[in-house]
């Protein structure tokens, strides 16, 4: 019998994927939420879980109003009175704006800061770093980057009566999933040792200006559970984790790597959603993305865009394909030959789907026959797929820079800069032949940007030779512009990682 999704009316798409995947939360917000879960199981980070993991969250409500509901703080910086009458007048305003949680009274701030001017400096700083500073989401959906354990929180939603309670809108267990994703790879409590060992060092110097402002940390009252996740082990986590440890390797600042695990992390993930969605819609394929490498004018900007509408379409192609499996089951047929056919195929439903249930929405549905159900649970499940989940592969894929619509009336896979770099970072240790760099993004994520990658699209008369040709030029043509490429010859190009692996020359 399959595990009960708990808080679902009933559960498709936690089948497919897990509970749950989510289109708004974003990759850095889903590494942010992931580092949260890490941060309560340092003690064994990433270990193969034999029971369910729990965590407790941080709320920093202290330090996340002081970052993001803190808007006099720049005037009162500039008005010609005492430091001390600077201190006084924000304190009052500050107080009458907080939220009485725990940030009423911040005293403590005198004894940190010498001045109020290197206080102003310091929310400043921590400002400009932070992620979507400058969105119209609400003071506490907004977050400080992740500098170390006391940058860490959850997302909260807090009321007209002062009453806090965390949000899964932003955070909505994507990161929870993407910690049972890398504690279930086969490398994965040597990942968790080096991302504790390089992201959770307190001592570290912009950590401590968080927990200078923070004081105290916030904890949530009670631990809680992550996921489920469905699979016990899959290779896109494997690959996931391998590509951690090769970006965490890497000769650069961790902050820096951090921005390439965030893509990397959104890559891996947008390909589970499209891998797991084939597997269950009966497709064996292996997945491909067809990337136009945007010039004036290129003939692989229709394939390319294909290519992204035939991968948008499969996760519904899943759900139909998920609902449908029940007919699959020798219970049904023999529930469909019984005298109580509907009682019995109800029963079947509720196993698999947990639903239709006894509550009063769903009391229309108990007495139709054994197709009318399956057909009714597809209807309800497409719809509610295409209200988030749906939306991932054309959210994400964005949100890494691996689809645009620039200089196009469709979105195809056109990988900007930044995706292009964060490759690279990955895929290269020290230096590579550039057919072999393509050849290995194909093998990994399915991109396929040369002819030689998209020789099946070629014999299958869907595009010529010389278009893909051209289209591996272009990309050649790019990565020597970022600096990544060096041309030997004509014909002898090598990718090179400005960051080799620590300890290469």
């Amino acid at each position: 019998m399959r595990k009960k999704i708990k808080n679902v009316d009933f559960a498709v798409d936690e089948h497919i994927w897990g509970h749950r995947l989510y289109d708004e939360q974003l990759p850095h917000l889903t590494v942010l939420e992931f580092l949260g879960v890490l941060g309560s199981n340092t003690a064994a980070p990433l270990a193969s879980p034999s029971e369910q993991v729990h965590y407790r969250p941080q709320r920093q409500i202290r330090l996340r109003a002081l970052l993001f509901n803190n808007p006099f703080v720049e005037s009162i910086r500039e008005r010609p009175i005492s430091d001390e009458e600077k201190w006084r007048e924000w304190m009052d305003r500050f107080e009458d704006d907080s939220t009485k949680l725990g940030d009423q009274d911040m005293g403590y701030l005198r004894a940190v800061f010498a001045s109020f001017d290197d206080f102003a400096k310091a929310i400043e700083l921590l400002r400009s770093s932070a992620f979507e500073a400058r969105s119209n989401k609400r003071w506490s959906s907004k977050f400080v980057f992740p500098f170390g354990p006391d940058a860490l929180y959850e997302d909260l939603r807090i009321d007209a009566k002062g009453g806090a309670s965390n949000d899964r809108r932003f955070f909505a267990r994507t990161g929870e999933l993407l910690y049972l994703m890398l504690s279930r790879a086969k490398r994965g409590p040597e990942l968790g040792a080096k991302l504790v060992e390089r992201l959770f060092d307190q001592n570290k110097t912009m950590n401590r200006l968080v927990k200078a402002m923070q004081g105290e940390a916030q904890l949530v009252d009670a631990a809680r559970e992550v996921g489920p996740l469905p699979y016990e082990s899959h290779p896109r986590f494997d690959r996931m984790c391998e590509d951690w440890l090769a970006i965490l390797s890497r000769d650069m600042p961790v902050y820096d790597a951090l921005e390439h695990l965030i893509v990397n992390a959104g890559l891996n993930l947008l390909l589970y959603f499209l891998e797991c969605a084939k597997t269950v819609a009966g497709d064996a394929d292996p997945v491909e993305m067809v990337c136009e490498i945007v010039a004036q004018r290129t003939k692989v900007r229709a394939l390319s865009g294909d290519s992204y509408h035939a991968n948008q379409a499969l996760s519904v192609r899943a759900i139909r394909a998920e609902v449908e499996s029940v007919k699959l089951d020798p219970r049904w047929d023999a529930a469909m030959q019984s005298n109580s056919l509907e009682v019995g195929c109800v029963d079947l439903m509720r196993e698999m789907f947990q639903w239709p249930t006894d509550d009063d929405d769903d009391k229309e549905y108990l007495n139709l026959r054994g197709d009318e159900l399956v057909a009714k649970l597809v209807e309800k499940a497409e719809s509610r797929h295409e209200q988030h989940v749906g939306k991932i592969h054309a959210t994400w894929s964005k949100s890494i820079g691996l689809s645009s619509r620039r200089l196009s009336r469709r979105n195809r896979y056109a990988p900007n800069d930044r995706l292009l770099k964060t490759l690279v970072v990955t895929i290269v240790e020290t230096r590579m032949q550039f057919d072999e760099f393509l050849s290995e993004a194909k093998r990994r994520y399915g991109i396929v940007i040369g002819d030689v990658e998209g020789a099946r699209l070629v014999l299958e008369k869907r595009v010529d030779q010389d278009a893909l040709s051209d289209n591996r030029r272009n990309l050649e043509t790019r990565l020597v512009g970022l600096g990544l490429v060096r041309r030997l010859s004509d014909s002898c190009s090598f990718v090179e990682n400005p960051f080799s692996s620590q300890g290469d020359e």
